[in-house]
């Protein structure tokens, strides 16, 4: 057999294995941006199904502080909403709204001794804490999984795989300015 005929071919096996590898490389990262995503999903969950029985028990302290109550609700139904749509941008927004709810709700709490000695508001507030602080955990996980899966589908040769077959850029996790901004707590209680 001809020497340049061999070397072509042994040439050309080696450019598919190594598109096959990048490819294989981007569909991993792929997933693991979802699987990232339905960790997080888990733990809304988990929390979505909370929160009704923390505003239940603060209800039954909190008589006259209904707009903080409504307002942790419709933020959960918004996350709810975002999650199942799957709506990475809109989910930042409403978890965003749910956040400062809860914050104003812990906050107006302290108002009032009975429902913060009550030892069922301690469970849920400390579950609901403990769930904030997972999903936050969770939420840098995921995107870092972003981040990389976007930069490998940008990159060259990823990006020729990546075109080809179908590879979109993800969505991070953002949420907005007012979650990000210092908590005026004169505000709060005033």
């Amino acid at each position: 057999m001809d020497p340049v005929l061999i070397t072509i071919l042994v040439l050309l096996a080696l450019t598919i294995l190594y598109a096959i590898f990048i490819y294989n490389h981007l569909v991993r990262l792929k997933h693991n941006v979802s699987r990232a995503f339905s960790n997080i999903d888990v733990l809304l969950k988990q929390r979505h199904d909370e929160l009704p029985k923390l505003v239940e028990t603060c209800k039954q302290h909190m008589g006259y502080e209904q707009k903080t109550l409504e307002a942790v609700m419709r933020a959960r139904s918004a996350v709810a909403s975002a999650s199942e749509k799957g709506d990475i941008k809109a989910l930042g927004q409403a978890e965003s709204q749910l956040r400062l709810g809860l914050g104003n709700l812990f906050a107006v709490a302290e108002d009032y001794p009975e429902l913060t000695a009550s030892e069922s508001f301690h469970h849920l507030h400390s579950r609901i804490s403990g769930l904030e602080s997972a999903i936050a955990d969770r939420r840098e996980y995921y995107n870092d999984s972003v981040n990389l899966y976007n930069i490998r589908i940008e990159q060259f040769p990823d990006l020729i795989i990546a075109r080809r077959m179908g590879f979109s850029a993800a969505t991070l996790l953002e949420f907005d300015d007012a979650e990000k901004a210092d908590v005026d707590m004169q505000k709060l209680f005033s």
